[in-house]
């Protein structure tokens, strides 16, 4: 079964959503993908198509995100914000990579004033090949984020540690 992704931006981020849509539109792995706006002609502020997006991912109606404002770090801020949703602005194949491999996490965002368009879909491409592995390293990292995030855990200092 291939991937639901559900695609935001605001205004300033409208064009490249529209280009990476149809990239992911035509990608054999994804299934679907949803479009949470704006639309042509709409000027809605980023934390709302953004936590629209981001509440699909929690309520499982869509796998990941992939949102798209002036710097990627508004939709990501505002993204973060939905319970269980954890997202990232990545302007680099590492970062794309560890996104997901380190972090497990749904949502990845672009700066369209920041990043290259064809910098852009070739990222994009690239993060829909990774998977994460509940058996490596990070899976215990990624058990605190999600600890941390329902309020199950009360201690700051377990597992201190680098990143």
């Amino acid at each position: 079964m291939g991937l639901r992704i559900v695609v935001a931006a605001d205004i300033a981020g409208y064009e490249y959503k529209e280009v990476l849509k149809q990239d992911l539109e035509q990608d054999d792995r994804v299934d679907e993908v949803i479009d949470v706006g704006v639309h042509k002609d709409e000027d809605v502020d980023y934390p709302h198509v953004a936590v629209k997006g981001a509440r699909l991912i929690a309520d499982g109606k869509a796998d990941r995100g992939l949102f798209v404002c002036g710097t990627g770090m508004g939709v990501a801020m505002a993204a973060n914000k939905v319970p269980g949703i954890r997202a990232s602005v990545a302007h680099d194949s590492f970062s794309v990579e560890r996104l997901i491999m380190s972090n497990n996490a749904q949502v990845l965002t672009f700066g369209e004033r920041v990043i290259g368009l064809q910098l852009a879909r070739r990222l994009a491409k690239e993060w829909l090949g990774y998977e994460f592995d509940p058996n490596s390293g990070s899976a215990v990292k990624v058990a605190a984020l999600e600890e941390y995030d329902t309020g199950k855990t009360d201690s700051e200092a377990e597992g201190v540690g680098g990143c």
